[in-house]
């Protein structure tokens, strides 16, 4: 289903979500969270004052990098005082799970508001916001853009295209959901073509792809929205001044849709305050918290209806692919052979 763009409208109210949270909460006996987080945004720290103001519950703060975290939790094992795991990609949410260090949870709210598609089948992570992986490209130089991932491949941008690496978790992902969606001979073929088309070598993160447009060093690159939302909204250095030069394409929508990586979280396998854990999480998919994530990352919520800030509604309404991500996280160890096998660096 199309992800609608709207104006930003901070919701006055708390929500239904947030009361079932503070109800939670009053029963719990301790009155703290202990959250491992890989998200380094200063603008969550509204969800995090928000969420204790409404409850009481003190957010205890531990972060760093996904992989770091999740092998800390299990050195950790029974003894881990962390009750909450957020990061960023499904990648990293299937790898927390695969490492056991998340648990099931039964939470109707978080069934209900988030769609089937954005969370573990076992219901041990949950995505609370998304980014839609898409093509940019120079308006100037290039008058026939590719309008999906697979024609990132034709010979005809040959030179033209900057991508990040294949270790970085973003590609991998796009990747696997290429094998999903379309099977590893085509996956397979389109990164083979991919690397011919390379304008340098894979560097740098989303940003540094669109700066790639900007300086003329590449006329194509694949990015997430929220990178270029937010040179929409404030300054970034090597982007906003000259973003008028780059258009964009929401890739496939006549066919899978364009591909969405996740943010995420779930309950610690050995979490000390399930319930306020729990309770925390069903506060994340409020339509105040939801607002949150796009008004102060440049994200698209995860629930359906939310509206968006100014800037992430500048990009326009598209069609999302609705591929299963927990399907496409089992891909990762393949879409990592594949890119070993063409020669991405």
């Amino acid at each position: 289903m199309p992800l609608k763009s709207a104006s930003l409208l901070l919701v006055l109210a708390t929500t239904t979500a947030l009361s079932c949270a503070t109800a939670v909460a009053a029963d719990s006996h301790s009155k703290e969270l202990n959250l491992y987080s890989s998200r380094h945004y200063d603008t969550d720290e509204r969800l995090y004052s928000d969420f204790t103001d409404a409850t009481g519950i003190t957010i205890n703060r531990i972060e760093g990098k996904a992989d770091e975290l999740i092998a800390r939790m299990r050195a950790e094992g029974a003894n881990s005082p962390a009750d909450i795991l957020l990061t960023v990609d499904t990648s990293r949410l299937e790898r927390a799970k695969d490492a056991g260090v998340l648990q099931s949870i039964d939470s109707a709210v978080l069934e209900d508001k988030i769609p089937a598609n954005l969370q573990d089948s076992d219901n041990q992570w949950f995505g609370f916001s998304q980014r839609a992986r898409i093509i940019f490209y120079d308006k100037a130089d290039v008058q026939d853009p590719p309008m999906d991932y697979l024609s990132l491949a034709d010979p005809k941008y040959k030179g033209l295209v900057c991508h990040r690496s294949s270790s970085d978790v973003y590609s991998q992902t796009l990747l696997a959901a290429i094998i999903e969606n379309h099977g590893v001979e085509a996956a397979t073929n389109w990164a083979e073509g991919m690397v011919a088309n390379f304008a340098r070598d894979p560097q740098g993160g989303d940003t540094d792809q669109l700066r790639g447009i900007v300086s003329g060093e590449c006329d194509i690159s694949v990015a997430n929205t929220y990178y270029f939302a937010r040179a929409l909204r404030t300054d970034v250095d090597g982007l906003t001044a000259d973003i008028d030069q780059i258009g964009w394409v929401f890739p496939a929508q006549d066919a899978e849709g364009a591909h969405m990586n996740l943010s995420g979280g779930g309950i610690a396998a050995n979490a000390p305050n399930r319930d306020n854990a729990i309770a925390f999480m069903e506060y994340l998919v409020s339509d105040q918290a939801q607002q949150y994530f796009s008004a102060g990352n440049d994200e698209f919520p995860t629930v359906p209806g939310v509206e968006l800030s100014e800037s992430v509604a500048k990009l326009g309404t598209f069609k999302a692919d609705t591929v299963d991500l927990s399907k496409v996280a089992k891909n990762v160890a393949e879409a990592q052979k594949i890119f070993n096998t063409v020669g991405w660096k």
